[in-house]
């Protein structure tokens, strides 16, 4: 599994006293302290009891003293967290807090790990009991939800023993430094585009298509109507008779991932089951602030499941993300280093505040892929009374490369769309919704009669669509 080479380290360390004394009371101790102090009531009119009261409560503190001195020191504790798996969306992520004690009580521990809300939303508390000399251990699940790097806290520990009178206070200095990915499949998700691969490379090797690609197959004389490029000089001075070099479809040619990470990438998507009237005629979901994950993030998740099955099929995969300038460029290569490269670099790429500079982005694929190659480009189109200028950009790049256009569709006013509205307010945004909706259709028709692969899908649908057509231009040989 790819996800298992990204998790992150281990962190370990000793624990720091939390504060100045970093002792305290437990509710215990408290309680009994105060069932005490109760005699007193009696003791106005019987002094044994006020007498009972204060030996009760002068032999709880020295008890608690006691019991507080028995403890462990906070340096005596050693805490680990360590990681089973890597952060990645959509999947769930498993902890290990570990706490090695030195001394020679037990202790009751109470961990509170502080992690960012990219990795949990609150964190929780865990409770283990350390034996000495005796290593103790807790697991957890969290759910990353952003991308990117995240710093983690403290561990922090509240420990009393078993007698429950005295507690201390710690902490532990495990801060590192956290990648979430973007959802990483495994090799038993892709089995069936895997299988398909496989069925299409055996159709292209049986049918050895000649004459139609530019990788070498073998030579043969020359017939009249040849390209004079194409002969080959050395075997013609040979044979002293012209030979002609015979050329078949390339089985390896250059993937390149092109992701728009402008403002338009920054709207988040609810997850099935998520969304209510309310939400279709009030609100969108840039504006809810609530769960799910950003157009981007489904780009990112999309980029990482095709350059699996690329790099499978023996194609070369290329990135270049970018907004107002270039976030991330990695130029077309094989191998597990280079897949682990791309998802690092995908991990790091950032949504931006403003309009995606797309011509700019047009101009560096054209200098850095000036052969013709397969472009998957992930964006959005704006709202604009002119022709976006995606579009421009989109068009530049079909005079030389065979370009597989994908908008993010907008199921929020897809939803007010299809509505039936139940007002005059009602019927004003049904009216523009399906007005935006024709323009959008219009414009991605004319991207298609231009030599195109166009698709206008929802975020869920993203990733078997895009590998579905990735397949079909490979089996009709397109590039």
């Amino acid at each position: 599994m790819i996800s298992t080479s990204f998790h992150p380290g281990p962190v370990r360390a000793a624990c720091e006293r939390r504060r100045r004394w970093g002792f305290g009371l437990t509710p215990r101790a408290i309680g009994l302290l105060t069932a005490g102090f109760l005699l007193i009531i009696p003791g106005f009119y019987d002094s044994k009891f006020s007498y009972a009261m204060l030996v009760w409560d002068s032999l709880l503190l020295a008890a608690t003293l006691l019991d507080g001195m028995r403890l462990p020191q906070a340096n005596q504790l050693i805490a680990e967290r360590s990681w089973g798996n890597a952060p990645a969306l959509d999947s769930e992520t498993e902890i290990e807090l570990t706490i090695e004690n030195q001394g020679r009580a037990i202790a009751e521990c109470w961990l509170t790990d502080d992690l960012p809300p990219a990795l949990v939303a609150q964190s929780a508390t865990y409770r283990l009991r350390a034996f000495p000399r005796v290593a103790a251990k807790v697991r957890y699940r969290v759910d990353p939800q952003e991308r990117g790097d995240c710093e983690t806290g403290w561990l922090y520990v509240r420990y009393r023993s078993p007698l429950g009178l005295a507690e201390r206070w710690a902490k532990a200095p495990l801060t590192q430094t956290v990648r979430v990915y973007p959802a990483l499949r495994t090799s038993e998700e892709q089995q069936i585009f895997l299988a398909r691969s496989r069925q299409i490379d055996l159709q292209l090797r049986q049918a050895r298509q000649r004459g139609l690609g530019r990788d070498f197959e073998s030579l043969r004389d020359y017939r009249e109507g040849d390209d004079l490029r194409d002969v080959c000089w050395t075997a013609t001075a040979r044979r002293g008779a012209l030979i002609t070099r015979q050329y078949q479809t390339e089985r390896s040619q250059a993937v390149w991932i092109v992701l728009d990470c402008g403002r338009l990438m920054r709207s988040r998507h609810l997850r099935l089951g998520q969304t209510s009237d309310h939400l279709r005629w009030g609100q969108t979901s840039e504006t809810r602030g609530e769960g799910g994950h950003s157009k981007l993030d489904y780009a990112c998740s999309t980029a990482v499941a095709l350059a699996q099955l690329a790099l499978y099929s023996g194609d070369r995969v290329g990135l270049l993300a970018y907004g107002q300038s270039i976030q991330q460029r990695l130029l077309p290569g094989r191998g597990a280093a280079h897949l682990r490269q791309l998802i690092e670099l995908l991990a790091q790429v950032k949504a931006e505040t403003s309009e995606a500079d797309h011509l700019r982005a047009t101009a560096v694929l054209n200098r850095l892929q000036p052969r013709r190659s397969l472009i998957l480009w992930v964006t959005d189109l704006a709202e604009t009374a002119m022709r976006p200028e995606v579009i421009d950009g989109a068009v530049q790049l079909l005079h030389r490369h065979v370009l597989l256009f994908v908008a993010m569709a907008q199921p929020d006013v897809e939803a007010i769309a299809k509505a039936r509205p139940k007002n005059v307010e009602q019927m004003f945004r049904s009216a523009a919704a399906q007005e935006m909706a024709a323009r959008r259709e219009l414009l991605l028709a004319r991207l298609h009669e231009q030599g195109a692969l166009t698709l206008d899908l929802n975020p869920e649908a993203l990733t078997p669509s895009v590998l579905n057509q990735y397949l079909m231009v490979k089996e009709r040989a397109m590039v």
